[in-house]
């Protein structure tokens, strides 16, 4: 669920601004699973904007204030929720932990970083959902050491059936700060894109498989 309209918009801007969203339609990305995209997102990149990061850091907490207001542990998803979810945790007076895509294989072979109590609530901060496989992990994670997820909170969401779909099974009420269709009104109303590449990106969000496999055939 995307939060207000304004907010959205003004969070689309500045990912814009940044390049921390890229768009290419000519030239498309290739994701780590080696499909074809029209459309890259490296949220990494707000924290070396001073305003920008204290902008998301502000609306995570909003969030979880207005919608989760009896949480025990803040944790964010490795890589790319554990430096917001740090700042978050900071500002709300909640410890913080992180959880990794799969245990160390040396050491304490963790896969939760951080203290974390069997009973405890936990909110999950993450930077952006695709297809949700990567975030709802973390949730598997923190459910099996006995922790009751409240949800997951995160900067953009390409909204992809698949992911809705992922999110409503596990029962994962999930709210972001910014989505797709904002980005590309965003884009299209400051001449980041031209009209005629809309229709090519509301295509790829339609059906990204396909829309990759016709790229890679080309």
């Amino acid at each position: 669920m995307k939060i207000n309209n304004d907010t959205a918009i003004q969070a689309a801007r500045f990912l814009l601004q940044i390049k921390a969203i890229k768009l290419n339609n000519e030239n498309p990305f290739t994701w780590a699973s080696g499909r074809k995209s029209p459309i890259y997102c490296d949220n990494r990149i707000t924290l070396s904007y001073p305003e920008i990061r204290t902008f998301l850091r502000q609306q995570f907490v909003s969030i979880i204030n207005e919608h989760f207001a009896e949480v025990d542990v803040i944790a964010g998803v490795a890589t790319g929720g554990i430096a917001l979810g740090v700042l978050v945790a900071q500002d709300l007076g909640k410890p913080f932990i992180y959880v990794r895509p799969e245990e160390k294989k040396h050491g304490l072979t963790n896969t939760i970083e951080g203290v974390v109590k069997e009973g405890q609530s936990v909110l999950v901060i993450e930077d952006l959902i695709s297809t949700g496989k990567s975030s709802l992990l973390a949730v598997d994670t923190l459910r099996d050491a006995g922790c009751i997820v409240k949800g997951m909170v995160a900067i953009f969401t390409y909204g992809l059936e698949v992911s809705e779909i992922a999110f409503q099974k596990k029962e994962v009420p999930l709210y972001t700060i910014t989505d797709y269709d904002t980005l590309i009104e965003t884009a299209k109303e400051e001449t980041y894109i031209k009209e005629d590449e809309i229709a090519s990106l509301s295509k790829w969000r339609m059906n990204p498989e396909r829309w990759s496999e016709e790229r890679l055939n080309q």
